[in-house]
């Protein structure tokens, strides 16, 4: 009980309120603009988190998150454009439920959902977490690396669905986190000379890089003067009575299951449990009939789905340090910065700081469902923005993020060869998620490697005769193989 209270006196101080309010808002703008996404909009606000003291900066960004992910169902629905990814599934029942003159009804429906869902998640990471931090402290170096080699294969095998492009991004990662000083032997490694080098490249610039800069270099490109405008649909917010809602607490209570299971699983996203759940939805609603013409069965399962992502997906984060998603990898980077090491030791010595992550999920879904009842007319005003102004505000924002963190006008060369780099990647279908997993895994898997070799006189065979390192390698190989045993399959049928 001490620690409850003390975590929600952290909540209870101005500046965290202020963060909880300011990054869910900005979070749900994010997501209304198309093709931005959490990625980014944690991305833009990582400068301001160094200012701040250690719990306001993860409000901040819980923020940020949960706030992005419901944000771009708005868009789904008014323009049948998704805000992000993890809306895509939205625009299926959304979309046509504002055809037909009842746009506020369907953020009515899917703000609701998302609210619950994503507060379903809150549970699910309260009852896991601590059991999987438990679980954990069997681990040896020789654990901790299977585990580092499973969480790379896994984010690379479901990105984009190019295994191979994945795993050649995930050894791009690795590379570049080998750069710098050998933390073993002190020898200077991949430096060419350069002095910068030496202390290695910093993960905020080649994050800003690979997604901020690379997005609004291909925005360039593709800038359209017959921009669409923004809908002509009546917006606002319209509660669904209960007597609709009764008929699907089922699909929102089975939407919220998929969601919390597929984010606590390393590698997946909000994007793979809201198409998860609609297909579901689809299968087993009793109105099926509907679908397609603006069923609210397939709003709440998605909206509800991919919400309950954002809690279940910090499980791995917090509990083992490793990313449940592609925006939780970025994630990871800022807490590490900001002194917090995610992993089994943090639910036995900083457990109070746990609990104020889940008030603070808790105190976030309650202001995006305000945000969401309140602003829904307001946010998409943010649309009508003209694009080329759009694109010069997000690059100075980004260009003062690179250099914010060290100073140095090196970052920002940094910065801009990664976004580069990363446009280059993204016109050949290259995932770029991969890369940041490799440079934040990178440091642990080369240490737990080394450390494993020197406790079995180096003899790396010996790593197999670990129970838990051995289901890991074979789950690791079952990753690697499944595509290509699935392809063969699919030819043979």
């Amino acid at each position: 009980m001490d620690l409850l209270l003390s975590a929600a006196s952290q909540i209870a101080t101005p500046m965290t309120v202020l963060c909880i309010v300011l990054g869910t808002v900005f979070g749900v703008i994010i997501g209304v603009l198309p093709g931005l996404g959490s990625v980014i909009g944690l991305t833009m606000v990582l400068p301001f988190t160094f200012s701040l003291d250690q719990f306001p900066s993860i409000a901040l960004m819980l923020g940020v998150y949960c706030g992005s992910v419901y944000g771009g169902s708005i868009t789904a629905i008014i323009l049948n454009t998704p805000g992000t990814p993890q809306s895509a599934a939205t625009a299926l029942e959304g979309f046509p439920m504002a055809k037909a003159g009842n746009a506020d009804l369907a953020i009515g429906w899917v703000t609701t959902a998302s609210t619950l869902g994503g507060l379903f998640s809150v549970l699910v990471f309260v009852l896991a977490g601590p059991w999987l931090a438990r679980f954990s402290l069997q681990f040896t170096p020789v654990e901790y690396f299977a585990l580092g080699l499973f969480a790379m294969t896994c984010i690379a095998g479901v990105s984009s669905g190019h295994l191979v492009k994945g795993l050649v991004a995930g050894g791009i990662g690795l590379m570049l986190a080998c750069i710098g000083v050998d933390p073993v032997t002190g020898d200077m490694r991949y430096t060419f000379g350069s002095f910068q080098l030496s202390a290695g490249i910093g993960l905020i610039p080649v994050i800003v890089g690979l997604f901020a800069y690379s997005e609004m270099f291909l925005r360039v490109l593709e800038i359209d003067d017959e921009k669409p405008a923004a809908s002509h649909f009546r917006v606002g917010f319209r509660m669904p009575p209960w007597r609709e809602w009764r008929l699907r607490l089922g699909m929102l209570l089975r939407g919220s299951v998929l969601g919390s299971f597929v984010g606590a699983l390393p590698g997946t996203g909000a994007a793979t449990a809201a198409f998860i759940a609609y297909s579901e939805a689809h299968r087993t609603s009793k109105r099926r009939e509907n679908f397609g013409k603006g069923e609210p069965d397939g709003l709440v399962a998605c909206e509800s789905a991919n919400n309950a992502v954002t809690g279940s997906a910090l499980v791995p984060t917090l509990a083992l340090g490793i990313p449940g998603d592609p925006v939780t990898a970025v994630m990871l980077g800022a807490l590490v910065i900001q002194g917090v090491a995610p992993g089994p030791q943090l639910f036995q010595q900083n457990l109070d700081l746990v609990y104020g992550i889940f008030l603070c999920l808790i105190v976030v879904n309650l202001v995006m469902f305000a945000a969401g009842a309140l602003g829904a007319s307001v946010f998409t005003r943010v649309l009508r923005i003209p694009e080329p102004i759009l694109i010069g505000l997000i690059l100075i924002v980004s260009t003062v993020g690179a250099y914010g963190v060290s100073g140095s006008i090196f970052d920002i060369w940094i910065a801009f060869c990664a976004g580069i780099a990363g446009a280059v990647l993204r016109y050949f279908s290259y995932p770029l998620a991969p890369i940041v997993i490799g440079m934040v895994l990178g440091p642990t898997i080369e240490m737990s490697l080394r450390q494993g070799l020197i406790l079995s006189d180096g003899n790396i065979l010996e790593f197999f005769l670990h129970p838990i390192a051995s289901a890991l390698f074979l789950l690791t190989l079952a990753m690697l193989c499944w595509p290509a045993l699935r392809a063969r399959k699919a030819r043979r049928g």
